[in-house]
């Protein structure tokens, strides 16, 4: 069977599969085990990745759409485009209710929300002082006649329109012979932006009958509207709607001018408040007659990507929802553990070269790698220190020990990658720091993302090398799951060093033996590592593969794992994000099961497993299974050879496959079924056998 008839039998578009599992993450927020205030954060986190997927995804297929595509694209992406607003329609009441649910709950717990209508007299004397005190002068309304195009504001901000009324003259006022016919009354439209960045979404208002009460900073608002509009006359009232748009994400950039790479980038990063709008939710409330004004200064009259919503927006803000004291309803804390090797006043470096080490964050503490940073930029031994930057942490312990490596006399050099979508700003200030303290600072690749985690050092001793499966970033550390492995294997800390000079050369026949490098050859010798599970199937020897990566949607890849699966390879899958492989499909996917993990942490982590004949060879590292991954960025994935790490590495993938508390079936439909089961929840048995091995 050819890939293409393959495909089209057992294939679900990219788009569709995130569809799925941001839904994974919505019930999560609806199980009733969940801390309330967890719920809360899931809601949160689902609504900002929809923001996140309509800003890039959406808006690529639109520009696909409008571009030079042929019938049969236009047709598919079309279809792709229906199911996904389909499904965003039917996920958009689930979440409204979920929202609702949670809300209602917290009430039991003496906390609740209060709108402008439900205040007493104490509440409103507060809010009144807030104003003057901490809004005045932060809201400036604009009047909507004069703003012929509102997409030049900024997007994925709230947004109220706001109605101002004239006074009707009384009924009983008497009527002068020969006056003129009353007129009509006028309405006046205002549009302000809600400054929920500087002064946060929430505000807690004094208490109330047993409550803790907390308001919608856009409430707020809508409360304080006459002391905004002060000095109008005339008006009786206001009536406040909330509307939201996201723009395409896109950034524009001349590659041929001539500006450095950092200029090219930080002029792109402010083309992105150019972008066309590509989803617009009103409040339901709001008139026909506003709305239509709305979406013709937005230029969406055709766009089919609107939605009427509830008086509120942005509800990425529920991930910050005051606890009010109440800490109870969020989960306990699991405090990262420090493995007693960076506890020991033995030299780290000494210690890695006896045997690798390695830290699973967040279960272990980021601060391993830190200390290894830290003794770099201090030994004398140290001659150079080289990194691949993804994204960087605001206050990055990093960057700080790579500029003290620098001021202490090491050659540090730092590949940054400016491209890495949303964070363009954060690295381009980062970038401009270290070159100022002396750091030689790399623009990555043209045309190719270095999304690699490597660290270098050269030593006198014995050089070192971290691989690692997510980015050098402490925020992320706290909440993403990521390996980092730290040897002092010369073969792959050789080839580490190598991969620094392809990315100085990228196009230069630099070949690799231990590592996996894309765009180098890691595809094709993934295939060829499925192809040998083949081999060994066919000759009845041990041939299974467990597989724990974010996203599969490669053709090349989904159709080898068919293939391996028809040979009676055991295929075990953890896919946490897009999948575009079905399991389950008679004479085609028997062999294969996938299970996606929605928990307090997110999956992050790459680990691949080939049972090899009964030697099994295992692997880590920072690419998915997506054309971008294998053919369209720098990634690099290492052999692991230390048992301790490889027994540690099989535990996980086995504990996620077995998660009946957090893990979903992934089926191709969306359905989402738990894992049946006895109770099992693999993230925290996990950090239990942490604990237990540290005592």
């Amino acid at each position: 069977m050819k890939k293409a008839e393959i495909l089209k039998k057992a294939y679900v578009e990219r788009d569709v599969s995130w569809m799925y599992f941001n839904h994974r993450i919505l019930q999560e927020a609806c199980k009733k085990q969940v801390p309330l205030l967890d719920r809360l954060s899931f809601l949160g986190i689902y609504s900002n990745n929809l923001d996140e997927f309509f800003r890039v995804r959406v808006a690529s297929l639109n520009r696909m759409l409008a571009g030079d595509t042929s019938r049969e694209q236009a047709k598919q992406i079309k279809k792709t485009l229906k199911a996904i607003i389909s499904l965003n329609e039917s996920y958009a009441r689930e979440y409204t209710a979920a929202v609702a649910e949670v809300f209602h709950a917290l009430k039991q717990h003496k906390i609740r929300l209060l709108t402008e209508h439900e205040l007493n007299a104490e509440q409103k004397d507060f809010l009144t002082r807030f104003f003057y005190d901490t809004l005045n002068g932060a809201i400036n309304p604009l009047w909507l006649n004069e703003l012929d195009d509102l997409s030049v504001l900024e997007d994925n901000r709230i947004y109220l329109v706001v109605e101002m009324a004239e006074v009707p003259r009384p009924e009983s006022a008497p009527v002068e012979e020969n006056a003129p016919k009353r007129r009509a009354l006028r309405k006046k439209y205002a549009l302000l932006q809600v400054p929920d960045r500087t002064y946060g979404r929430w505000v807690q208002v004094p208490s109330s009958e047993g409550f803790s009460n907390i308001m919608y900073l856009d409430d707020v608002i809508r409360f304080c509207l006459p002391f905004v509009f002060l000095g109008f006359k005339g008006c009786y009232g206001y009536r406040a709607y909330s509307f939201k748009f996201t723009k395409d994400a896109e950034m524009e950039f001349d590659a041929d001018a001539d500006f450095s790479p950092l200029e090219k980038i930080a002029m792109g990063v402010s083309s992105r408040k150019k972008g066309a709008a590509v989803r617009v939710i009103f409040d339901r409330e709001m008139p026909n007659d506003i709305r239509l004004r709305l979406r013709e200064r937005l230029n969406t009259r055709e766009l089919e990507s609107s939605l009427v919503s509830g008086r509120h927006q942005n509800h990425k803000d529920l991930m910050s929802f005051l606890d009010c004291g109440q800490k109870h309803l969020r989960y306990p804390k699991w405090l990262p553990i420090m493995k007693s090797e960076f506890l020991s006043s033995e030299s780290i470096f000494d210690q890695i070269r006896r045997k690798d080490r390695f830290i699973h964050v967040p279960y272990h503490s980021f601060n391993g790698y830190i200390r290894v940073l830290r003794e770099a930029a201090l030994k004398p031994e140290v001659k150079a220190i080289k990194t691949t930057l993804y994204r960087l942490a605001k206050d990055s312990k990093v960057v700080k020990a790579l500029i003290a490596a620098a001021r202490n006399g090491k050659k540090v050099t730092a590949v940054v990658e400016l491209l890495a979508r949303f964070d363009e700003e954060s690295n381009i200030n980062w970038s401009k720091r270290m070159q100022e303290e002396g750091v030689n600072v790399i623009f990555g690749v043209d045309g190719l993302k270095v999304h690699s985690k490597l660290l270098y050092i050269e030593s006198r001793k014995g050089d070192i090398a971290c691989i690692g499966t997510g980015n050098f970033h402490e925020g992320n550390a706290k909440i993403y799951t990521d390996y980092l492995m730290m040897t002092a294997r010369p073969k792959i800390v050789k080839e580490v060093s190598k991969v620094f000079d392809f990315i100085d050369r990228p196009f230069a026949p630099i070949h690799f033996h231990e590592l996996l490098v894309s765009p180098n050859a890691m595809k094709n010798r993934l295939l060829r590592l499925l192809d040998t599970e083949i081999e060994n199937a066919h000759a009845g020897k041990e041939a299974w593969i467990k597989v724990k990566v974010n996203h599969i949607t490669d053709e090349d890849m989904v159709a080898k794992l068919y293939q391996a699966s028809r040979a009676g390879v055991k295929i075990e899958l953890l896919v946490r994000g897009n999948c575009s492989l079905v399991p389950g499909v008679p004479n085609l996917s028997e062999n294969i099961t996938c299970v996606g993990i929605i928990d307090r942490y997110l999956e992050h982590s790459r680990i691949l497993i080939f049972a090899n004949g009964g030697d099994p060879r295992y692997f880590i590292g920072s690419a998915d299974w997506m054309p971008r991954n294998l053919s369209n960025r720098v990634e690099v994935l290492t052999p692991v050879y230390d048992d301790d790490m490889k027994a540690d590495l099989l535990r996980t993938v086995s504990f996620g496959l077995r998660d009946t508390c957090n893990g979903r079936i992934v089926d191709g439909k969306g359905t989402n079924a738990f894992v049946p089961g006895k109770p099992f929840r693999s993230q925290e048995e996990l950090y239990k056998a942490y604990q237990h091995e540290t005592r």
